[in-house]
């Protein structure tokens, strides 16, 4: 393998060439060539991030991507993200993007998460019903470079460990046992066969319970509490909670901003061809379905859809939600439909192979979820402006629990943090060469450290650059709700 494949940090942000690993095929080869790499990019590189103040440049970025979005929503986006330090780094992917294409990259490329922090990953159910622990969130989703994910991952438990007040020893420890979890976990699924790591999955209640005698910690009730909560977390609650009966049939509670019944819409002069833009897609929806799944959608019966706000980076992008019945009232289906835009790694990997990001981001999820909602699709339709848009469309809430990060203490951050580091590394193995980069990480400790002390300089990045975004919203330079 070349190395003029491989890059060192620059300012002009090349795209990055990741091709050459396709010609590896000998596992002898492919552990060695990840070695090698050690020479060029020693393990230690990684820990190097100079803080700079008062990046006003990068705050631009953030204001670039709002020129697409729904202008009346911004205002909510910032004041979401200016909670705190964390929920300001949960909305600033494409910051850091743009701060890692700066740093030592080996091109060994795997079915980047793009946005992989903790607050990603939870539990939702499989199609067999059982609840399963992985990455929920694949908006950024392309192919990019492995170090990318888990470099986004260790900040944001140093982020969530500040947040919550932890020690310095605390936190380290945490984002020290994180990167150790996908070491070890990446070079075991490298010594497996690849169908057999295709197949593994994380089993919520089972793994949960062997992860917390492996690391001698103490069970978490916040764990343990949201593995409870996702179990009712179903389209019949939903449809409880968003909907009500007019009649005998389902309609939207409007709660504006974050649900907007569609007869209630603002900014819209043509509301009737809005739903017939609607109803075109979700045709086109059902058209990337297989078969079987298409059986299942036609036995339900439409009833009614709503504008949803939903995340914190993602305010402002488009999302719809539908209400259908099946058998009767009683066995309702709400589906989100949520807007595709280009990955904020796209600048720095290229554009992805997908005709759509719908599609870019459904397909990623499968390429690297090991158990997937059997409704995921994706769609296009072509907006009033007469620009297409794309979409990918899947279960509102199917056993979705997600982690109260504000409730961790050192032991369940401990823990949530391995589980994501596992998640993640079987997420880089299933669609990347875990040889090549388990060759690389090698069998010491030395990329745990690297990592501890760049998720240190980072958070204190992210620190300064949230203080800059927060006087830029009391000085009004910013929208805020």
């Amino acid at each position: 393998m070349s190395e003029g494949n491989l890059v060192e940090s620059s300012e002009d942000h090349p795209i990055l060439d990741m091709s050459a690993w396709k010609e590896l095929k000998d596992p002898e080869e492919r552990t060695n060539a990840g070695i090698a790499l050690r020479e060029k990019f020693p393990l230690a590189s990684h820990a190097v991030w100079r803080v700079c103040t008062k990046r006003r440049d990068v705050i631009g970025l953030l204001e670039q991507q709002n020129v697409k979005r729904l202008q009346s929503l911004i205002p909510l986006r910032f004041k979401r993200m200016g909670v705190n330090p964390f929920t300001f780094y949960r909305g600033t992917a494409a910051i850091m993007a743009n701060d890692l294409a700066r740093t030592p990259t080996t091109c060994i490329p795997v079915q980047c998460i793009g946005d992989a922090h903790i607050g990603n990953f939870g539990i939702f159910y499989s199609p067999s019903k059982r609840l399963v622990f992985d990455v929920n969130d694949f908006d950024e989703t392309t192919t990019g470079p492995w170090e990318w994910d888990i470099k986004r991952l260790a900040v944001s438990v140093e982020i969530a460990g500040r947040n919550i007040g932890l020690k310095e020893k605390n936190r380290h420890e945490a984002v020290y046992r994180c990167v150790k979890q996908y070491r070890e976990t990446l070079h075991e699924f490298s010594q497996m066969g690849f169908l057999d790591t295709w197949y593994t999955h994380f089993d919520v209640e089972d793994r949960l319970d062997f992860l917390e005698k492996k690391l001698k910690a103490k069970p978490s009730r916040t764990l343990h509490g949201a593995i409870e909560k996702a179990r009712s977390k179903d389209s019949k609650k939903a449809a409880n909670k968003l909907t009500y009966l007019d009649g005998n049939r389902l309609r939207f509670k409007s709660d504006p901003p974050e649900l907007v019944q569609i007869n209630e819409l603002e900014g819209y002069e043509d509301i009737d061809a809005l739903r017939s833009r609607l109803q075109q897609l979700f045709d086109t929806y059902r058209d990337s379905l297989y078969e079987d799944r298409r059986h299942v959608l036609e036995q339900y019966h439409y009833q009614d859809t709503a504008r949803k706000v939903v995340g914190v980076g993602s305010v402002g992008t488009r999302c719809w939600v539908s209400a259908f019945i099946g058998r009767d009232i009683d066995d309702p289906l709400i589906l989100q439909m949520k807007e595709a835009v280009a990955s904020v790694l796209a600048k720095y990997v290229g554009c992805s192979g997908y005709a759509t990001h719908g599609e870019r981001v459904i397909q990623g999820q499968k390429l690297v979820q090991s158990t997937a909602d059997i409704l995921l699709g994706w769609a296009q339709f072509v907006a009033s402006d007469g620009l297409p848009r794309d979409y990918y469309v899947r279960q509102l809430w199917n056993g979705k629990g997600s982690i109260d990060l504000d409730t961790l203490h050192a032991d369940s951050l401990s823990n949530l943090g391995s589980l994501c580091a596992w998640c993640l590394a079987h997420a880089h193995a299933r669609s990347g060469d875990s040889l090549a980069i388990s060759g690389y990480l090698g069998d010491t400790d030395e990329f745990e450290t690297a990592m501890t002390s760049f998720a240190d300089s980072y958070a204190d990045q992210n620190e300064d650059d949230y203080e800059l975004f927060d006087s830029l919203i009391k000085s009004g330079e910013l929208p805020c709700a």
